[in-house]
């Protein structure tokens, strides 16, 4: 960015914004002029290429002396050029020709000229030119080109042609479309070269530089000879080969080979042909001109580019690394020589710095070494550009970390450059970023010092304006008017926004605006107002300020509209397709018009279409239109409206026919594609277009009002209802219009509702009572005596959906056709064959057609009983086509009618005379015979015309939902014919039924009564019509149906199949208990005995509406219904039970089959459990509630009766109680030792315990059991919780009392007795044994399950005879053990086990502990427990007593190394010198001389004591020491669970080995021998001053090699020695760090470091990857080795640990090193390393308080800075654990008020957490205060917390008190807490 000249000040880059101005123009003729100049003096000093003294680049052939003299007279010409400068400063500018010494307008070499430049050299406009190399990074890849950012923040254009030589292009784009973006990336390094700029005469924003990447043009000059093995190359894919890729380089004279396994790992995607690989050259094959290459990036990245003699500079290419040193500083960069022949120069944004401040010059000395990469070449003036940019020098493109337009507030000024501009650190994440800002850019005025107004290392507040990607150098700006306005970058333009802008330029296309970030857009002609405007100039004057609105930005083009509509439009805007939503309405405008209608621009270039449309093309409301249905939703039908007009509408389903049935089917059977001809526009609201296809509507169409003018008093109107209320009902018609009728007016019944007599949709006939034109309001009357049909549409619109339904339905299957229904005309006589008799009638089939059927109703048989099979001549009376059934007649009339007989054919009935047959008129009334009843119309017959075939309806369009009247065979009606038949009227005779007249008495009616006799009471005489499962039909009087429920057949007795001697046709008496509803229109009918035999009403109504069951009575009912859970009984007409699965049985096969057991229509008994009497329904068990079987504890089996014999209905768990034998069925197994839960009830669910499972102990007790698996189960017990909650406990043990019912009794006392449970802790005694699973493993040993009741424990001393490594491992969860039971405490209920085989063999507890069999002078054995350096802990063998055996009573000899001579766990003989039992103490001794006398007692050898350690947790402490090396952590196991003494643990821990003293010492292990024996004595064995005095003059050499022998020999009997033998041993064991670690250490003991080392490296190869906490132990041992020897150790330190960052988890690295620090006492490295933790895991709490420790120990202040960055970065849910522990810390180490003002703010927020308090407590405690700790204690207990927590409170304070003895006090605290009871109480 910086230039040494104002011309160039004026140029901007291309990435930066132009100002578009007047001047603009004049400027550009001016560079044309200069550089012009620049041009011819460039050509004329290339005709000197004859200079002999600057061969191949120019390297000078002067001397040195010869040199500095020239380098003084260039100097002295500058400084009297510079005061020419000052002198002329405000005088007369320099002429147009005159080149300024500063100028870089033309690039340099300094070969050509013979002098030292002053100048770096840097690429412009100006001076690049054709056949210049560049080294370029890709910033964008499109589909036709590449952009390319260049040096100095200029962009090149690659073509697509341009990107690939002509050898590969062609192949490249025929296998892939865009194969640009296959082959390039951003961010890629790339070698280019200039084809070509555009013409001059452009703007210089505009010009454009053509780059060409191909190789040929870049590798001209290469032969097979220039290349060299080192040789970085860049090379295209030719061919993908199995082995690896064959590379082309542009070249014919060689070829390139790279294998895969030479291939980067880090290559982004899969290779691909084209694409560019650059690689170093591993070998040359003159011989077949192949090069092989390397692509490793690390080799790739540091390969120099060799030295070589005679190099041309044809050889240099772009992004070559070479060696270079400093040959001289210049202004504005440095200059470098490389290659021995090349100089060349570096700017100041390449230099190694990322922020070179003004001292930047003292960095590079003269003759300084560096590494650099060649920028640029320009061959035509030899001048080569370099860069020291430490990213590019690595082969990487700078990484960007700002975006355009971005503001920092707080960026500092490293550089103020004078004239020019400044250079700024911003502060972008996550790491900082350089930018310069242009001096023009600084401010909004002109700046004439811009070193005084901005000072180095000040802040100030940019944007950033652009970015380079090559150099990494932002560009931003400092002016105040940069940082208003919305819009600063085309990115934060949107469409649709609107904004204010400044007009720039006016021309013929439109007007250039500037918005005021500097963004400009185009504003089109068209667009500058509503209306065209012929002179633009006048409305948009240069400099106006304007509002617009952005039409559209794309490509960085944005076009803006100052037009009013579209400016001030409040509609949404559409700038995507996806925006377009149906029924959008947006203002848009007309870019075209079209013949056929015109193009709708809208926002972002999206455009629509708008056809043209002609009043005839418009739908209009109450019109008849056609369509084509486009798709189906679930409400209704989308239509597509055949007209011009391209309209969609929407029919609803309840307008799709007049009958709701009809529309329902219809529905189903549509398709898109369907034409309907007839459809009528209901309603028109804009695009929304309502119609209907109800045929009423559609035919009266003419006369539908559409406005309450057109309606007419006292007239009737087709409508439909289009909302119900309860006062009335609403009709529309057309539109909006809308009439009412009231509740009076609907119905004729005053009592119905109307939701039941209409519904939303339906069509009606409406009465007009009343037009008020003043309130719009039109009162209607929907009563059918008023509003009946008048004509038969009704039902000529049922017949013709029936057909088009068919047609629909045939067209799905694979007839296409209804030819069928050609062979059954009404009234024709066709030929079919007798089938399958029904209850109804006979079925017909035949020949011809194999899937219609014809049916023959008992009616219409005439009198015959045709056979099955025969062969038969029927009339077709009916043809429903949808179902494709054919209703025929047998009848003698109507068979002889269509074979034309004379009218006085014979009948079976009689014969009677007819007249001549007439033809029938319209509106003509005849009586007829109702032949056929069907559900919504009859077949008629109308004898008087020959017996014709006619239809009517039952019901009418306001009558739909109403009940109807029934019609029975053979009743006479009259009728009116009102259409003939015709295709109109799908070839049928249609009637409308006037009235029914007077049936005569036939012989099948005169058994008959009238409707009005029969009541509720009445015996009547009815027909079985049919039977089935759960009731009788039948019939009786005239047309009269009912029903016998299966509950009312008999009385009391239950009967298997109670319908069983009841036949079809036969006659029986039944008293009617029950009127027929509206709906299912079936009397209900009775026929028990004590019914029939009633007396009438009086007995009859005593039993109606009976509901009354009690809880436990016995109730029997049938199954109607069941699934895979219930059974559902009807236990009368309106009371029904339900029975679930668990409770039908016990037997687990029975459940099973559940289904099968309880068929439909079966009776069943059961106990009601629950009755809920507003559903008539009760829940039954099968089981008896009212005396039920309890089992106490004793054994004693209890009757418990209940008095009233009646359970809470709200408790569902009732009916079970212990003892009970019930089905349940297995929901889930519980985990670990958990059992099973089982369900015994929909809702209820019990446990059974893991004891429970089985009856023998086993050792996998849940093993045959799975969820869902029926089983028995006995209930052992039910309890109540306090909540409410109920326990069940289960039992799956066969042999308990009522699980084996079915066996023989004897098989229950054949089970053994270990089967037995223990129950109750009274039948335990010591020494019995007993089995159990594990129920829990702690490190103290582990828990056991012996029943459902009892727990025992079983201490780690107690588990084995031998040693247990890993007792979670050895005992799992689940396993089943045996054992004897050491103790039994009964009021604790706790239970002692040891599984000890000696133990279980007999030896008592009381042997195990009696000091009393000890003697002295007995002989011993004993395993070695401990090795101390003043004597053994030794454990006696079968006795859980542990002896002292002293250093001075192990050998008649001096012992020098106790430890290295015996080992935790060996078996050793000792003789009892002393039994102490007041104290527990036993001396033992091991001199030889004891057992001299005893010939028959052999010390066991070495080789015999080879057995495990019985320590447990030895290992991991020996590892520990191995890594710290400097503490000895004690873990003291503590056998009898008595509780260890922390503050001596933590006392001692600390204390290194053998320097405690012997008092100490002894002290620990009485603790350990008195908590072993169960005994508390703080007494301390005896030591002669002997051995104290000996221990004391011991050599602290001796004593840190016995520390070393003591820690091998407690954690390995047998230390490898040599090399060899720790080989041997990593062998067996390669993936322990511990053996790793140990060789590590005898290398180092042999100061051999660097096999240390090499060891150190082997462990980390070796060691599985898995092995993570293996792997960090080495890290670790890796850490303390270089920390000791490394060179220098901080340095090696650091290597290892970035190395282990890589393998480790980086946190657990973290915070070894940092141990390694703090032990090392390195707190200066120690902080360093905090501090990058903080940042690095700043969300880690341990980090954190870590950090305050360090802070704490180093009596360092900032502690509170250090809590407040904690708690802004820690997680919320951490924050109570940080400030908690801080505040410990302040308390222990810090300063203790510090501590409270913690704590007191963080109970303040969190009041009732007493672990809070506790350990606010604990801290006070530890320093004493008594009166603040009271105080403390004061406050605690007053607060309002829980009964649990007050109590702990209260009795923490009660041990506070105690502990200092004071007893008013401790009687004052228990007062506090009894009336904190009493008040709790009350």
């Amino acid at each position: 960015m910086a230039a040494s000249s104002k011309k160039f000040q004026k140029k901007k880059p291309k990435g930066e914004k132009q100002k578009f101005n007047k001047e603009s123009k004049k400027q550009f003729k001016t560079k044309k002029d200069s550089n012009d100049a620049v041009k011819s003096e460039a050509v004329a000093l290339q005709l000197e290429d004859d200079v002999p003294d600057f061969p191949r680049g120019g390297r000078s052939s002067l001397s040195k002396q010869e040199r500095e003299e020239i380098r003084a007279e260039v100097d002295a010409e500058f400084e009297a050029e510079d005061r020419a400068l000052k002198k002329n400063k405000g005088k007369k500018p320099q002429k147009k020709g005159q080149v300024m010494p500063d100028d870089l307008g033309s690039l340099f070499g300094d070969g050509i000229t013979g002098k030292l430049p002053r100048y770096a050299n840097k690429i412009t406009l100006k001076n690049i030119s054709p056949g210049m190399k560049i080294w370029g990074v890709v910033a964008e890849v499109n589909e036709k080109d590449l952009v390319i950012s260049l040096p100095g923040g200029l962009r090149g254009l690659v073509r697509a042609a341009d990107a690939l030589d002509s050898v590969l292009s062609n192949e490249v784009e025929n296998n892939e479309g865009n194969f640009l973006e296959n082959i390039f990336y951003p961010g890629q390094l790339v070698s280019c070269i200039v084809l070509q700029l555009d013409d001059e005469k452009k703007e210089s924003g505009k010009r454009k530089i053509w780059l060409s990447l191909c190789l040929s043009l870049l590798h001209r000059g290469f032969t097979l000879d220039a290349v060299q093995e080192g040789m970085v190359l860049t090379g295209y894919v030719k061919s993908i080969e199995d082995h690896g890729y064959i590379l082309h380089f542009g070249l014919s004279s060689f070829m390139g080979f790279l294998p895969k396994d030479g291939l980067a790992e880090s290559v982004h995607t899969e290779v691909r042909i084209g694409q560019f690989l650059q690689g170093v050259i591993r070998r040359i094959d003159k011989t077949r001109k192949v090069v092989y290459l390397s692509s490793d990036p690390d080799t790739v990245s540091k390969s120099v580019t060799k030295d070589l003699k005679g190099i041309s500079i044809d050889l240099l290419i772009p992004g070559m690394l070479v060696n270079a040193s400093v040959r001289s500083i210049l202004e504005n960069g440095i200059m470098l020589s490389f290659l021995t022949y090349f100089t060349g120069t570096v700017d100041m944004f390449h230099l190694q710095k990322k922020f070179p401040n003004k001292n930047w010059k003292d960095d590079y000395n003269q003759n300084k070494k560096v590494n650099a990469r060649i920028l640029f070449i320009d061959p035509s003036t030899r001048a080569v550009g370099l860069t020291l940019n430490p990213h590019l020098v690595h082969n990487k493109a700078p990484p960007s970390h700002v975006n355009i337009g971005d503001i920092y507030d707080q960026s500092k000024v490293v550089r103020v450059d004078r004239g020019l501009g400044l250079l700024l650190d911003i502060p972008s994440e996550p790491v900082s970023t350089p930018a310069y800002v242009n001096v023009s850019d600084a401010a909004e005025e002109e700046v004439r010092k811009l070193e005084k107004k901005y000072k180095e290392g000040s802040q100030v507040r940019v944007r950033i304006l652009g970015f380079r990607h090559l150099e990494g150098l932002a560009t931003g700006i400092l002016k105040a008017s940069a940082f208003e306005g919305p819009v600063f970058t085309h990115s934060d333009v949107k469409p649709g926004m609107v904004i204010r802008a400044k007009v720039v330029a006016v021309d013929s296309f439109g007007a250039i605006v500037q918005f005021p970030g500097g963004v400009k857009a185009l504003c089109p002609t068209p667009h500058m107002s509503e209306f065209e405007i012929s002179k633009p100039g006048k409305k948009f004057k240069i400099g106006a300020e304007l509002v617009f609105r952005v039409l559209g930005c794309k490509s960085k083009r944005i076009t803006v509209t100052h037009k009013k509509t579209l400016v001030k439009s409040k509609l949404a805007i559409i700038s995507s397709y996806a925006d377009a939503t149906e029924g959008l309405i947006t203002h848009g405008w007309i870019n075209t018009i079209e013949k056929h209608g015109c193009f709708v621009r809208f926002y972002n270039g999206v455009q629509g279409f708008a056809p043209r449309i002609s009043e005839d093309d418009m739908v209009k409301l109450g019109s008849v239109v056609s369509g084509v249905v486009d798709r189906l939703i679930p409400s209704a039908v989308v239509i597509c409206i055949n007209s011009n007009a391209h309209l969609k509408g929407t029919i609803l389903n309840e307008h799709l026919a007049d009958h709701h049935e009809r529309a329902v089917l219809l529905k189903s059977v549509l398709k898109p594609g369907y034409k309907f001809d007839q459809l009528l526009v209901l309603n028109i609201e804009g695009n929304n277009i309502l119609l209907s296809a109800k045929y009423s509507l559609i035919n009266s169409a003419e006369q539908l009002p559409s406005d309450i003018s057109q309606v007419q008093p006292n007239t009737v109107v087709h409508g439909y209802v289009c909302n119900l209320i309860e006062t009335g009902c609403f009709v529309r018609f057309l539109g909006h219009l809308t009439g009412f009728s009231p509740r009076s007016k609907a119905v004729d019944d005053k009592k119905a509702d109307l939701s039941g007599a209409f519904y939303v949709g339906q069509s009606v006939r409406s009465y007009i009572l009343d037009v008020n034109s003043e309130t719009t309001r039109v009162t209607l009357s929907l009563k059918q005596s008023s509003c009946s049909s008048t004509d038969a549409t009704f039902i000529q619109e049922y017949f013709l959906l029936e057909e088009k339904i068919a047609k629909l339905q045939s067209s799905d299957s694979e007839g296409s056709e209804l030819k069928w229904v050609e062979g059954f005309n009404i009234g024709s006589v066709i030929e079919g064959k007798i089938g399958e008799a029904k209850d109804i009638g006979v079925v017909v089939s035949f020949d011809k057609y194999n899937d219609v059927l014809g049916f023959i109703t008992h009616y219409q048989l005439g009198g015959l009983t045709p056979k099955a099979g025969s062969i038969v001549q029927a009339a077709v009376l009916d043809v429903a086509k949808a179902e494709r059934l054919v209703d025929l007649s047998l009848k003698p009339e109507f068979i002889e009618k269509c074979r034309g007989e004379s009218s006085k054919g014979q009948t079976h009935k009689k014969k009677r005379k007819r007249e001549a047959s007439k033809d029938l008129e319209l509106h003509q009334r005849v009586n007829a015979v109702v032949e056929i009843v069907k559900e919504h119309y009859l077949v008629l017959a109308i004898p008087e015309y020959n017996y014709a075939i006619g239809y009517v309806s039952i019901a009418d369009y306001n009558t739909q939902k109403f009940p109807q009247k029934q019609f029975v065979n053979g009743q006479r009606v009259t009728a009116t014919v009102m259409a003939l038949p015709s295709p109109a009227t799908s070839g049928r005779l249609l009637l409308l039924l006037n009235s029914i007249s007077e049936v005569t008495e036939t012989s099948s009616s005169k058994r008959a009564k009238k409707k009005s006799t029969y009541d509720v009471g009445s015996l009547v005489s009815a027909e079985v019509t049919e039977i089935m499962s759960l009731e009788l039909r039948l019939k009786f009087g005239i047309g009269f149906r009912g029903r016998v429920h299966i509950t009312e057949v008999n009385d009391g007795n239950v009967l298997e199949k109670p319908f069983e001697s009841f036949k079809v046709g036969q006659t029986i008496t039944a008293r009617i208990v029950e009127k027929a509803n509206q709906k299912g229109h079936l009397w209900q009918l009775s026929i028990k005995p004590t019914m029939l035999a009633g007396t009438g009403e009086i007995d009859f109504k005593s039993t109606l509406d009976e509901f009354d069951f009690s809880t436990g009575e016995l109730v029997t009912g049938y199954v109607y219904k069941v699934d895979s859970e219930w059974a559902w009984l009807t236990i009368s007409r309106n009371v029904k039970a339900q029975l679930f699965i668990l409770d039908s049985a016990c037997e687990p096969n029975e459940l099973q089959q559940f289904q099968e057991r309880f068929e439909v229509g079966k009776p069943v008994s059961g106990h009601v459990l629950n009755v809920k009497k507003d559903k008539k329904l009760l829940r039954l068990v099968r089981h008896p509630l009212g005396a039920l079987s309890i089992r106490n504890v004793d054994g004693e089996d209890k009757r418990r009766c209940q008095s009233d014999n009646n359970v809470s209905d709200e408790s569902v768990t009732a009916h079970i109680h212990e003892g009970d034998i019930l089905g349940s069925r297995i929901s889930k197994t519980l985990p670990g030792v958990g059992g099973v839960l089982v369900q015994i009830g929909p809702n209820t669910y019990g446990r059974v315990h893991f004891t429970e499972l089985k009856d023998e102990w086993e050792s996998d007790p849940l093993s045959g059991y799975y969820v869902g698996q029926f089983v028995k189960c006995k209930v052992l017990e039910v309890s109540h919780s306090v909540n409410g909650t109920i326990h069940i406990d289960l039992s799956l043990r066969l042999s308990l009392d009522g699980m084996l019912a079915k066996n023989p009794p004897e098989l229950c006392s054949d089970v053994d007795s270990t089967s037995k449970r223990v129950e109750k802790i009274e039948d335990l005694y010591p020494n019995m044994v007993v089995q159990g699973y594990v129920k829990n493993v702690t490190p103290k040993g582990c828990f056991i399950l012996l029943s459902r009741k009892l727990d025992a424990k079983i201490l780690l001393s107690n588990l084995s005879d031998g040693y247990i490594d890993d007792p979670k491992m050895e005992f799992p969860i689940g396993k089943l053990v045996a054992g004897r039971v050491l103790a039994v405490e009964p009021l604790s209920k706790r239970v002692e086990v040891t599984l000890k085989k000696s133990n279980i063999n007999g030896t008592s507890k009381s042997e195990i502990n009696d000091f009393s069999r000890l003697h002295v002078g007995d002989i011993v054995s004993g395993r070695i427990r401990r090795v101390e350096s003043y004597g053994l802990f030794i454990a006696l063998e079968n006795t859980n007593m542990v002896g002292l055996c002293h250093v001075s009573e192990l050998s008649d000899d001096h012992i020098e190394n106790i430890q290295t001579k015996y080992g935790a766990g060996e078996k050793v003989t000792a003789k009892i010198l002393k039994v102490d039992e007041e104290r527990h103490r036993i001396s033992l001794g091991m001199k030889n001389s004891y057992f001299t006398d005893d010939n028959d007692i052999q010390i066991p050898s070495k080789e015999e004591s080879d057995e495990e350690i019985e320590e447990t947790g030895d290992m991991d402490e020996a590892r520990s020491r191995m890594l710290t090396d400097n503490t000895l952590v004690m873990d003291i196991e503590f056998e009898n669970g008595a509780s260890s003494v922390l503050a001596q643990a933590e006392s001692r821990a600390s204390i290194p080995p053998l320097e405690v003293t012997l008092d100490d010492i002894e002290h620990s292990d009485v603790d350990i021998l008195i908590s072993q024996n169960q005994a508390n004595s703080s007494e301390a064995v005896a030591t002669d001053e002997k051995n104290k005095r000996k221990a004391k003059k011991k050599a602290k050499e001796e004593r840190e090699r016995e520390i070393r022998a003591a820690e091998e020999r407690q954690l390995e009997k047998d230390v490898p020695r040599t090399s060899d033998e720790f080989e041997k041993l990593l062998r067996s064991s390669p993936n322990s760090s511990f053996v790793w670690i140990k060789y590590m250490a005898f290398m180092l003991n042999s100061a051999d470091i660097e096999k240390a080392r090499a060891i150190a490296e082997r462990a980390l190869r070796t060691i599985n990857i898995r092995e993570e906490n293996e792997k960090l132990n080495i890290w670790v041992a890796y850490f303390n080795l270089e920390n000791q020897y490394g060179s220098p150790p901080e340095e090696a330190v650091q290597k290892v640990f970035q190395r282990a960052l890589q393998y480790c988890d980086p946190k657990k690295v973290h915070f070894a090193l940092l141990g390694m620090y703090e032990r090392t006492e390195q707190h200066k490295l120690a902080d360093e390393l905090l501090d990058k933790m903080t940042k690095k895991f700043k969300h880690s709490c341990k980090v954190w308080l870590r950090r305050v420790q360090m802070l704490l120990m180093q009596q360092q202040d900032g502690v509170q800075s250090v809590v407040n960055r904690a708690l802004l970065c820690l997680p919320r849910h951490k924050h109570i654990k940080f400030i908690s522990q801080t505040a410990i810390l302040e308390f222990k180490s810090g300063v203790p008020d510090r501590g409270r003002s913690m704590f007191e703010g963080i109970l303040r927020e969190y009041p009732k957490r007493t672990d809070l308090w506790s350990i606010y407590l604990d801290q006070e405690i530890r320093l004493g205060d008594e009166d603040v700790i009271r105080s403390l204690f004061e406050r605690a207990i007053s607060l309002s917390l829980p009964p649990k927590k007050m109590k702990f409170l209260f009795k923490k304070y009660l041990d506070f008190e105690k502990s200092l003895g004071d007893e008013e006090r401790i009687e004052s605290v228990k007062q506090k807490a009894m009336n904190y009871v009493e008040s709790t109480l009350t």
